[in-house]
């Protein structure tokens, strides 16, 4: 896997634009002047703990004795369910807690908009697979985590632009590209765990 087919299978899965509108409703009760200020605190978080799951990833997976396979075949799975939910989209309203009114901090934000457990698990998993090229992967992290922050701060703008449908649309293109990801990454899980039954 490149730095940019990893970056672009990170951003899917962050899937900025379906946090669009989630975002924009979370933060709606948000003073207009600090809610700039509270998706950058949101995003630097949500970094923060996917560079501790890039890092450590590998010595959690050891500590638990979780195999390579079983982590790829979870992750193609994750994905999948991801991809559906895209292109089959439904209300998130429980991720925007019991408050409404109280400014969100870390949940649901950070987690598990931005760093949800289908990013995580791909993290884990490009770092578990090819430990050695973890600087490569740090690089791919950012730069979807770039763009992403880029599109999320752009909130009012995008939706101003291309509307709810329009946004819509294209979180459903990019559920289809991720439909076939996570078939390859489950697939990949699969063969490794034939190849170690032989």
């Amino acid at each position: 896997m490149t730095i940019w087919s990893a970056a672009i299978m990170l951003f899917l899965v962050m899937d900025p634009l379906g946090n669009v509108p989630i975002f924009l409703s979370v933060l709606s009760s948000v003073d207009k002047k600090r809610r700039r200020r509270v998706i950058v605190r949101e995003l630097l978080i949500a970094f923060f703990i996917m560079l501790c799951f890039l890092f450590f990833g590998n010595s959690i997976m050891n500590a638990m004795s979780i195999s390579r396979p079983s982590i790829s075949i979870a992750g193609g799975i994750i994905l999948f369910i991801i991809a559906i939910r895209m292109i089959f989209p439904f209300r998130q309203r429980a991720l925007m807690g019991d408050n409404p009114d109280s400014e969100p901090f870390i949940v649901p934000l950070a987690i598990p908009l931005v760093a949800g457990p289908s990013t995580i698990a791909t993290v884990m998993l490009m770092s578990s697979n090819e430990p050695g090229r973890l600087l490569d992967w740090l690089l791919a992290m950012t730069i979807a985590w770039l763009v992403s922050s880029v599109l999320l701060l752009s909130s009012e703008f995008l939706r101003k632009i291309f509307r709810q449908r329009g946004l819509a649309a294209m979180e459903r293109l990019m559920g289809m590209i991720l439909t076939i990801i996570s078939v390859e990454m489950f697939l990949s899980g699969l063969s490794m765990f034939l190849n170690n039954q032989q």
